[in-house]
């Protein structure tokens, strides 16, 4: 029986995540784990073993460099344990690449998190594509705010084609514009979110933000602009050459797309698909996709999109 003497310093959450996650973790590493105290304590095979120490090594540090560990943080660490890299931990989960908005910092969590929002601060045009729950949209309205408080961009363009996800729009009550309003909702959810309901609104109200469903977007030339276009799985070609075609100097565009749920009559016909094929060698242009693993929403929704994947296979 080895045994992991947690640092005073670590205090009682550290053994606490163990302990709440010890089913995983004994799995990851096939071995048998008990806690005591501020003792871990494990035994079984001894390449295994010394697999474990490393690892436990490795969250005591990041622990440490980061003030403290999250859960989804453990979840996350047993991902690359099962990929076999466990020597990227520190590299993936010290929280390098915060984005800064208004008191809030927000960071990537994945590896391809990390590497969507480099790309995003190296790139004018960037395709985030990914299932629900990879980040894709709230990183993206978050690296926006940063640009605009650092005064990278004067103001945000946030759009999203306007496609029927099995209930038709004429049902819903009011005019035109309170029925387009819920389909733009998540984008405000992002953003109440990052800054609050107040500040969203007055930056909307000065025209600093704007909102709009996508065929709003025709004939602009949007300059000076962090521009980002969600849903774009549910564009048509023509829609997504038309919107690829309105940025101006000095504008980011970003768009993302989650190919699993196209809401299309004839989802074969998504204009994502044809852009990506033919944009991904463009200088300028960085394609990112996100996986399964990089679902941070909630630790369900792994296993359900996982679940999802098996069936349609």
């Amino acid at each position: 029986m080895e045994e992991f003497i947690c640092p005073e310093g670590l205090g009682n959450h550290f053994p606490f995540l163990i302990q709440k996650n010890l089913a995983a973790i004994e799995a990851a590493f096939d071995l048998e784990i008990s806690l005591r105290g501020n003792k871990i304590m494990f035994s079984g095979n001894g390449a295994q073993v010394r697999k474990f120490k490393k690892y436990l090594q490795h969250l005591e540090f990041i622990h440490q460099e980061n003030g403290k560990l999250q859960d989804h943080d453990i979840q996350f660490s047993l991902n690359l344990v099962a990929d076999g890299k466990i020597e990227r931990l520190q590299e993936n989960f010290i929280r390098k690449n915060i984005i800064k908005v208004d008191g809030k910092d927000v960071f990537p969590k994945t590896t391809n998190q990390r590497s969507y929002v480099q790309a995003i601060q190296e790139r004018d045009m960037v395709f985030g594509i990914g299932p629900a729950g990879t980040g894709k949209t709230f990183l993206a309205i978050a690296m926006a705010l940063n640009f605009l408080i650092g005064k990278r961009v004067e103001r945000i363009v946030l759009t999203r084609p306007v496609v029927e996800a099995g209930e038709k729009l004429g049902f819903l009550p009011g005019d035109i514009q309170q029925k387009i309003n819920p389909y733009l909702r998540p984008l405000y959810d992002a953003l109440y979110f990052l800054i609050g309901f107040e500040r969203t609104s007055e930056l909307i109200e000065k025209g600093i933000i704007e909102i709009a469903p996508l065929a709003y977007m025709r004939g602009r030339t949007i300059s000076d602009a962090f521009i980002i276009l969600d849903e774009g799985q549910n564009t048509v070609d023509s829609q997504m050459k038309m919107f690829l075609t309105r940025f101006g100097l000095n504008s980011r565009v970003v768009v993302t797309a989650d190919i699993t749920q196209i809401d299309l009559e004839e989802p074969k016909k998504s204009g994502v698909f044809k852009a990506i094929k033919i944009l991904k060698n463009v200088p300028g242009i960085g394609v990112v996709h996100l996986t399964l693993k990089d679902v941070v929403r909630h630790p369900l929704i792994q296993r359900i999109i996982a679940a999802y994947e098996r069936v349609e296979k």
